[in-house]
Protein backbone atom coordinates (compact mmCIF):
# COMPACT_ATOMS: atom_id res chain seq x y z
CA UNK A 1 0.00 0.00 0.00
CA UNK A 2 1.46 3.46 -0.85
CA UNK A 3 2.27 5.71 1.85
CA UNK A 4 0.18 8.31 2.11
CA UNK A 5 1.38 11.99 2.28
CA UNK A 6 -0.74 13.66 5.11
CA UNK A 7 -1.29 17.78 5.40
CA UNK A 8 1.03 17.76 8.15
CA UNK A 9 4.07 16.10 6.16
CA UNK A 10 7.20 18.77 5.88
CA UNK A 11 9.35 19.02 3.30
CA UNK A 12 11.84 16.44 4.26
CA UNK A 13 9.30 13.72 4.89
CA UNK A 14 8.29 14.22 1.46
CA UNK A 15 11.92 14.12 0.40
CA UNK A 16 12.17 11.20 1.82
CA UNK A 17 9.12 9.35 0.51
CA UNK A 18 10.11 10.39 -3.31
CA UNK A 19 14.29 9.34 -2.82
CA UNK A 20 12.26 5.85 -1.83
CA UNK A 21 9.78 6.01 -4.98
CA UNK A 22 12.97 6.92 -7.07
CA UNK A 23 14.73 3.80 -5.72
CA UNK A 24 11.62 1.89 -6.70
CA UNK A 25 11.49 3.31 -9.94
CA UNK A 26 15.49 3.42 -11.13
CA UNK A 27 15.25 -0.91 -9.96
CA UNK A 28 11.77 -1.92 -11.88
CA UNK A 29 11.86 0.52 -14.67
CA UNK A 30 16.08 0.11 -15.30
CA UNK A 31 17.38 -3.08 -13.20
CA UNK A 32 19.77 -0.29 -10.81
CA UNK A 33 19.05 -1.57 -7.35
CA UNK A 34 20.14 1.46 -4.92
CA UNK A 35 17.78 0.67 -1.83
CA UNK A 36 21.22 -0.86 -0.12
CA UNK A 37 22.79 1.90 0.27
CA UNK A 38 23.40 3.94 2.71
CA UNK A 39 20.08 6.13 3.06
CA UNK A 40 21.78 9.88 3.90
CA UNK A 41 24.40 9.48 1.71
CA UNK A 42 21.61 7.97 -1.49
CA UNK A 43 19.51 11.03 -0.20
CA UNK A 44 22.18 13.55 -0.55
CA UNK A 45 23.02 12.29 -3.94
CA UNK A 46 19.59 12.14 -5.27
CA UNK A 47 19.05 15.63 -4.00
CA UNK A 48 22.25 16.97 -5.23
CA UNK A 49 20.57 15.00 -8.72
CA UNK A 50 17.42 17.04 -8.80
CA UNK A 51 19.80 20.33 -8.72
CA UNK A 52 22.10 19.01 -11.64
CA UNK A 53 19.65 18.11 -13.52
CA UNK A 54 17.27 21.29 -13.36
CA UNK A 55 14.24 19.67 -12.38
CA UNK A 56 12.03 20.94 -8.89
CA UNK A 57 11.97 17.89 -6.68
CA UNK A 58 12.64 14.10 -7.19
CA UNK A 59 9.46 13.48 -7.88
CA UNK A 60 9.96 15.34 -11.19
CA UNK A 61 13.34 13.56 -11.56
CA UNK A 62 11.45 9.95 -11.33
CA UNK A 63 9.23 11.36 -13.63
CA UNK A 64 11.49 12.27 -16.88
CA UNK A 65 13.74 9.36 -15.51
CA UNK A 66 10.71 6.68 -16.31
CA UNK A 67 10.03 8.53 -19.92
CA UNK A 68 13.35 8.95 -21.16
CA UNK A 69 16.25 6.35 -21.21
CA UNK A 70 18.40 8.69 -22.14
CA UNK A 71 18.95 10.06 -19.30
CA UNK A 72 19.65 6.81 -17.31
CA UNK A 73 23.32 7.00 -17.96
CA UNK A 74 23.55 10.48 -16.36
CA UNK A 75 21.68 9.48 -13.31
CA UNK A 76 24.06 6.53 -12.78
CA UNK A 77 27.37 8.48 -13.44
CA UNK A 78 25.73 11.22 -11.12
CA UNK A 79 24.54 8.68 -8.27
CA UNK A 80 28.35 7.14 -8.27
CA UNK A 81 30.34 9.61 -7.43
CA UNK A 82 33.57 8.73 -8.64
CA UNK A 83 36.43 10.06 -6.48
CA UNK A 84 39.88 8.88 -6.26
CA UNK A 85 43.49 9.84 -7.24
CA UNK A 86 46.47 7.72 -8.30
CA UNK A 87 48.13 6.38 -5.04
CA UNK A 88 45.64 7.16 -3.04
CA UNK A 89 46.87 6.29 0.79
CA UNK A 90 50.50 5.31 -0.55
CA UNK A 91 51.31 3.27 2.50
CA UNK A 92 48.70 0.44 0.98
CA UNK A 93 50.46 0.88 -2.13
CA UNK A 94 54.17 0.20 -0.52
CA UNK A 95 52.15 -2.11 1.51
CA UNK A 96 51.10 -4.32 -1.63
CA UNK A 97 54.57 -3.93 -3.01
CA UNK A 98 56.44 -4.74 -0.49
CA UNK A 99 54.62 -7.88 1.70
CA UNK A 100 51.87 -9.15 -1.35
CA UNK A 101 53.44 -8.90 -4.66
CA UNK A 102 56.22 -11.25 -3.19
CA UNK A 103 53.41 -13.65 -2.47
CA UNK A 104 51.76 -13.23 -5.68
CA UNK A 105 55.38 -13.88 -7.66
CA UNK A 106 54.45 -17.33 -6.97
CA UNK A 107 51.52 -17.73 -9.41
CA UNK A 108 52.30 -18.61 -12.72
CA UNK A 109 49.08 -16.14 -13.63
CA UNK A 110 47.43 -13.50 -11.24
CA UNK A 111 44.35 -12.59 -11.23
CA UNK A 112 43.30 -8.96 -10.30
CA UNK A 113 39.87 -7.93 -9.49
CA UNK A 114 39.68 -4.27 -9.04
CA UNK A 115 35.70 -3.50 -8.05
CA UNK A 116 34.35 0.01 -7.84
CA UNK A 117 37.47 1.15 -10.51
CA UNK A 118 35.50 4.47 -11.13
CA UNK A 119 38.04 6.79 -13.29
CA UNK A 120 40.80 4.33 -13.52
CA UNK A 121 43.17 6.44 -10.82
CA UNK A 122 43.70 2.93 -8.86
CA UNK A 123 44.41 0.68 -11.67
CA UNK A 124 46.96 2.26 -13.44
CA UNK A 125 48.85 2.86 -10.11
CA UNK A 126 48.62 -0.65 -9.43
CA UNK A 127 49.60 -1.28 -13.16
CA UNK A 128 52.66 0.97 -12.76
CA UNK A 129 53.59 -1.00 -9.65
CA UNK A 130 53.31 -4.27 -11.27
CA UNK A 131 55.48 -3.47 -14.27
CA UNK A 132 58.29 -2.20 -11.33
CA UNK A 133 58.11 -5.15 -9.76
CA UNK A 134 57.83 -7.55 -12.83
CA UNK A 135 54.83 -8.83 -12.31
CA UNK A 136 52.60 -7.35 -14.72
CA UNK A 137 53.32 -9.79 -17.68
CA UNK A 138 51.57 -12.27 -15.72
CA UNK A 139 48.80 -10.27 -14.75
CA UNK A 140 45.51 -9.76 -15.66
CA UNK A 141 43.26 -6.78 -13.91
CA UNK A 142 39.56 -6.67 -14.58
CA UNK A 143 38.84 -3.38 -13.92
CA UNK A 144 34.70 -3.46 -13.01
CA UNK A 145 32.06 -0.50 -12.29
CA UNK A 146 28.71 0.12 -13.02
CA UNK A 147 28.35 3.10 -14.76
CA UNK A 148 29.55 3.14 -17.84
CA UNK A 149 30.38 6.61 -18.22
CA UNK A 150 32.95 6.30 -15.16
CA UNK A 151 34.38 3.01 -17.24
CA UNK A 152 34.72 4.96 -20.60
CA UNK A 153 36.29 7.79 -18.52
CA UNK A 154 38.89 4.79 -17.29
CA UNK A 155 39.64 3.71 -20.76
CA UNK A 156 40.71 6.92 -21.78
CA UNK A 157 43.91 7.39 -19.02
CA UNK A 158 43.50 10.92 -18.65
CA UNK A 159 43.83 13.05 -16.37
CA UNK A 160 44.36 17.21 -15.09
CA UNK A 161 47.65 18.07 -15.19
CA UNK A 162 46.89 20.08 -12.22
CA UNK A 163 46.98 16.75 -10.34
CA UNK A 164 50.19 15.76 -11.58
CA UNK A 165 52.27 16.83 -8.54
CA UNK A 166 50.09 15.20 -5.81
CA UNK A 167 50.05 11.69 -7.76
CA UNK A 168 54.13 12.36 -7.99
CA UNK A 169 54.19 12.32 -4.11
CA UNK A 170 51.89 10.10 -3.96
CA UNK A 171 53.97 7.53 -5.95
CA UNK A 172 57.42 8.60 -4.20
CA UNK A 173 55.87 7.92 -1.21
CA UNK A 174 54.10 4.84 -2.43
CA UNK A 175 57.79 3.18 -3.16
CA UNK A 176 58.13 4.53 -6.88
CA UNK A 177 61.55 3.34 -8.38
CA UNK A 178 61.52 5.59 -11.20
CA UNK A 179 59.34 8.92 -11.95
CA UNK A 180 55.50 9.48 -12.42
CA UNK A 181 56.48 11.52 -15.86
CA UNK A 182 57.90 8.09 -17.52
CA UNK A 183 54.31 6.68 -17.52
CA UNK A 184 52.60 9.70 -19.14
CA UNK A 185 52.55 12.73 -21.91
CA UNK A 186 51.47 15.68 -20.62
CA UNK A 187 49.86 17.77 -23.72
CA UNK A 188 47.73 21.25 -22.68
CA UNK A 189 45.96 20.71 -19.24
CA UNK A 190 46.17 17.27 -19.41
CA UNK A 191 48.10 14.00 -18.64
CA UNK A 192 47.57 11.12 -20.82
CA UNK A 193 48.83 7.81 -19.00
CA UNK A 194 51.14 5.38 -21.33
CA UNK A 195 48.44 3.11 -23.56
CA UNK A 196 51.13 0.31 -22.10
CA UNK A 197 49.82 0.00 -18.93
CA UNK A 198 46.16 -1.38 -20.39
CA UNK A 199 47.75 -3.66 -22.08
CA UNK A 200 47.25 -6.47 -19.29
CA UNK A 201 43.39 -4.76 -18.42
CA UNK A 202 39.96 -5.38 -18.53
CA UNK A 203 37.56 -2.88 -18.31
CA UNK A 204 33.81 -4.61 -17.79
CA UNK A 205 30.59 -3.18 -15.99
CA UNK A 206 29.60 -4.98 -12.99
CA UNK A 207 27.22 -4.15 -10.42
CA UNK A 208 27.73 -5.10 -6.76
CA UNK A 209 24.73 -4.98 -5.78
CA UNK A 210 22.74 -7.61 -7.69
CA UNK A 211 25.78 -9.49 -9.86
CA UNK A 212 27.53 -12.70 -8.65
CA UNK A 213 30.97 -13.60 -8.72
CA UNK A 214 33.02 -11.65 -11.84
CA UNK A 215 36.37 -13.98 -11.72
CA UNK A 216 38.36 -15.94 -9.73
CA UNK A 217 41.39 -13.28 -8.27
CA UNK A 218 44.26 -13.83 -6.05
CA UNK A 219 44.05 -9.82 -4.77
CA UNK A 220 40.88 -7.91 -4.69
CA UNK A 221 40.90 -4.27 -4.04
CA UNK A 222 37.43 -2.30 -3.42
CA UNK A 223 38.33 0.43 -1.82
CA UNK A 224 35.97 3.36 -0.72
CA UNK A 225 32.99 1.91 -2.17
CA UNK A 226 30.94 -0.30 0.84
CA UNK A 227 30.26 3.02 2.85
CA UNK A 228 28.06 3.91 0.66
CA UNK A 229 26.22 0.89 1.31
CA UNK A 230 24.21 -0.42 4.06
CA UNK A 231 25.27 -3.07 6.64
CA UNK A 232 23.69 -5.83 4.81
CA UNK A 233 24.56 -4.71 1.47
CA UNK A 234 28.26 -4.36 2.51
CA UNK A 235 27.54 -8.36 3.82
CA UNK A 236 26.38 -9.05 0.75
CA UNK A 237 29.34 -7.37 -1.15
CA UNK A 238 32.28 -9.28 1.49
CA UNK A 239 30.71 -12.67 0.61
CA UNK A 240 30.90 -11.81 -2.85
CA UNK A 241 34.49 -11.36 -2.59
CA UNK A 242 34.91 -14.17 -0.34
CA UNK A 243 33.71 -16.68 -3.29
CA UNK A 244 35.57 -14.70 -5.66
CA UNK A 245 39.29 -14.95 -4.10
CA UNK A 246 41.19 -18.16 -4.95
CA UNK A 247 42.85 -19.89 -1.37
CA UNK A 248 45.01 -17.52 0.55
CA UNK A 249 43.84 -14.50 -1.84
CA UNK A 250 44.00 -10.96 -0.83
CA UNK A 251 41.60 -8.17 0.04
CA UNK A 252 42.31 -4.33 -0.26
CA UNK A 253 39.59 -1.99 1.41
CA UNK A 254 39.31 1.76 1.87
CA UNK A 255 40.62 2.96 5.29
CA UNK A 256 37.26 3.83 6.23
CA UNK A 257 35.62 1.01 5.90
CA UNK A 258 35.66 -2.25 8.52
CA UNK A 259 34.41 -5.68 8.56
CA UNK A 260 34.36 -6.65 12.18
CA UNK A 261 30.20 -6.59 12.39
CA UNK A 262 29.86 -8.29 9.10
CA UNK A 263 28.79 -11.99 9.28
CA UNK A 264 31.30 -12.78 5.89
CA UNK A 265 34.31 -11.34 8.01
CA UNK A 266 34.85 -14.69 9.33
CA UNK A 267 36.12 -15.87 5.61
CA UNK A 268 39.20 -13.18 6.13
CA UNK A 269 42.43 -12.91 8.61
CA UNK A 270 43.68 -9.58 9.48
CA UNK A 271 47.09 -8.85 7.62
CA UNK A 272 47.23 -4.78 8.10
CA UNK A 273 43.86 -4.15 9.98
CA UNK A 274 44.29 -0.65 9.97
CA UNK A 275 45.48 -0.32 6.40
CA UNK A 276 42.47 -2.66 5.53
CA UNK A 277 44.55 -5.58 3.90
CA UNK A 278 42.76 -9.01 4.49
CA UNK A 279 43.74 -12.49 3.52
CA UNK A 280 41.03 -15.23 2.60
CA UNK A 281 41.02 -17.83 5.73
CA UNK A 282 41.49 -20.45 3.47
CA UNK A 283 44.89 -19.82 4.01
CA UNK A 284 45.11 -21.11 7.39
CA UNK A 285 47.23 -24.13 8.09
Amino acid sequence: MAAEIGPGTGREDIDDIEVDAFVQAMARRHGYDFSGYAPSSLKRRVLQLVQAMDVAHVGDLTARMLRDDAMVPQVIARLSVPVSEMFRNPAVFRKLRDEIFPVLASYPHINIWQAGCAHGQEVYSLAILLKEAGLYERCQIYATDFSDEALARAQEGIFPIREARLYSENYLAAGGRHTLSDYYHARYDFMKLDERLKERVTFANHNLVCDGVFCEAQLILCRNVLIYFSDALQDRVLGLFRDSLSRGGFLCLGNRESIRFAPSARGFVPLDAELRLYRSSGALP
